[in-house]
């Protein structure tokens, strides 16, 4: 349905703030944004489940450390189905407040599962659980217990949307595979930098080469990230004669990675606009964005280094060669 300004009314379901510019690397915030610009009117439906959650946190708390102890085995709690539950019957009771014409929920399955409503969902997923099981660090070595619910919580939610929306190839015929999900709802719609005013290709264009080859290393995981990789990068250079530097940002490495030439600054916040501008600085004045990732549905970085002219040399797993496209914008390694 179309109001008279030919603009919907949107609920923009998370489970998390999606004012928040960390949100899911900033992709909550941007897509929020682009909705507003183009589609229609916005109403936030983030954090629907916290008051259950709050309430049962001491609970997930012990139970976790106790599986862990004894079973050597994790139950993701966030996706429990009393959990999901939780944050329908929160996410019901705004629905039955107010009218909308379409429901969109990015990273939101778990929070659409059990939602009692006819109104359009739209899903925009980076991924399925049958895709990061045993793939992604925390999602190893789980209780088939919680397996079975993820499983069963991902496939209700599938058949709930009228709409899938998966940023790679990879991920939508997962969904299709593993959850039957129809492919006439299926689509694939890549992801963009979230950057509120990436440079033009004038600005990125007058870029001089440096004096050094700088390589900048953005991510929140050192291991799973590829960190360790990325210092030995910064050795063999040095070996070979090539003067280079190497900056990490959003991580500390453990103490045994130093170097005189490695520049390691923790956490840059987007929603702070001195830091905001570092961030960008960081992608301008760099030769090569370097992310050896071992585990990877995406990968919003590369865009965002793309989105700098700056050129991606990564790893060839998950949803990654379709971001970064050997040869054009970057070059995909073997693991």
């Amino acid at each position: 349905m179309l109001h008279t300004d030919g603009r919907r009314k949107i609920a923009f379901l998370t489970s998390i703030d999606p004012q928040d510019k960390r949100s899911w690397s900033g992709i909550f915030y941007q897509t929020a944004q682009a909705l507003k610009r183009h589609c229609g009117e916005v109403a936030y439906f983030g954090s629907t489940s916290v008051a259950g959650k709050k309430h049962n946190q001491g609970l997930y708390q012990q139970s976790k450390l106790l599986l862990k102890k004894f079973a050597r085995q994790y139950f993701v709690y966030d996706y429990h189905v009393i959990h999901a539950k939780q944050s329908a019957h929160a996410a019901n009771q705004r629905l039955s407040q107010e009218r909308f014409d379409v429901i969109v929920a990015p990273a939101s399955l778990m929070q659409v599962a059990f939602l009692e409503t006819e109104i359009p969902i739209v899903i925009v997923e980076d991924g399925t659980f049958a895709l990061l099981l045993n793939y992604y660090p925390q999602y190893t070595n789980l209780l088939q217990r919680s397996i079975r619910q993820i499983h069963a919580i991902t496939e209700r939610g599938i058949k709930k949307a009228s709409a899938l929306v998966y940023s790679s190839a990879w991920a939508a015929a997962s969904a299709i595979n593993d959850y039957h999900a129809e492919p006439k709802k299926v689509y694939v719609v890549p992801m963009g930098a979230n950057f509120d005013n990436p440079p033009g290709a004038d600005i990125v264009q007058r870029k001089k080469k440096s004096s050094s080859c700088r390589l900048l290393f953005v991510g929140v995981d050192w291991q799973r990230k590829g960190g360790e990789i990325a210092f030995e990068t910064l050795l063999a250079l040095e070996k070979r004669g090539i003067l280079a530097e190497l900056v990490i940002c959003g991580c500390v490495p453990p103490k045994q990675f130093v170097h005189q030439r490695m520049n390691v600054i923790p956490f840059l916040d987007k929603n702070d606009p001195k830091q905001y501008k570092e961030l960008e600085q960081l992608y301008l004045e760099s030769d090569f964005f370097l992310l050896p990732t071992r585990n990877e549905c995406y990968g919003i970085v590369f865009c965002e280094a793309s989105a700098y002219g700056l050129p991606a040399i990564t790893t060839y797993t998950g949803g990654v060669p379709e971001v970064v496209k050997d040869g054009e914008n970057g070059y995909v390694l073997s693991l």
